[in-house]
Parts: structure tokens; sequence; C-alpha cells
């Protein structure tokens, strides 16, 4: 796969104010706010910036923190993991291997078979329906 890189400014014309400060500025989504907290649907989540498959509905589970949560991405290597020493906490920040997108953090508080919870922002994600994978 390979790597995206855009200036800024091309990344304000593809996204919106949200998705921009989201993505590229790793701000966080308000909980229980984002278009996919609360989504049921088969399908893949990608990438809002690029359109990367990262994680399949599959592995979405309600983790009651009101953002997405999945147990594990789509592929290991659809997203990758770095430390974030950002607001004074230590933190695996989660991010699209394809083109650095924030996406969100991983917990390792989820449900079997992984015990992880990729607690994903919404306006870091699209949406493409379809079968259950």
């Amino acid at each position: 796969m390979d790597k995206i890189h855009k200036s800024d400014a091309d990344w304000r014309e593809q996204l919106d104010e949200q998705q921009f400060q989201v993505t590229r500025c790793s701000a966080t989504e308000r909980a229980f706010t984002g278009k996919y907290w609360d989504n049921h649907e088969d399908g893949t989540y990608t990438c809002v910036c690029c359109g990367a498959p990262l994680f399949a509905s599959s592995t979405k589970f309600d983790s009651g923190s009101g953002w997405p949560s999945f147990w594990e991405p789509r592929e290991d290597a659809s997203v990758a993991v770095k430390a974030d020493h950002s607001h004074g906490m230590v933190r695996e920040e989660v991010v699209c291997a394809r083109c650095d997108a924030h996406l969100g953090h991983l917990f390792p508080d989820g449900p079997r078979p992984t015990g992880l919870r990729y607690c994903i922002n919404s306006a870091s994600l699209a949406f493409v329906p379809g079968a259950k994978e």
C-alpha cells in the first residue's frame, strides 16, 4: 500500500472542518455525537481521508464509550499504533497506516478474542454498506 502525503491545504479542500481537526490535528469528537457510534449495519469502515479499509462491522461492539469501538482492525497492516503522551496521559494512538490520519486510541479493555478496544472517532471514518465480513 503506497503512503499518501498531502499538504494541510489539500486535506482542508477534501475534508470538512471536524474531519480535518480529528484526522490531521488529533482532535476528538464528543462522545455520543458521531455518525457511527450507534451504527449496526453490516459493512466496512474506511478511512475518511484515503479510503483504506480499516474495520469490519463484524468486529464492532458496543463499548458504552460513545465512540465506535472495534476489537481488531480489518487487517493488521491497515492501522498503526504509536505512543501518545498528550494531555498528561500515556495512551496508544491509532492512525491509518496509509495516510497517517488520527483515528482514535487503543485500550486493553475490549472483549474476546483480542481483549482490545480500538476506540475510533466517527469523523475519521466513512462507511461502505455490504455483507458482514
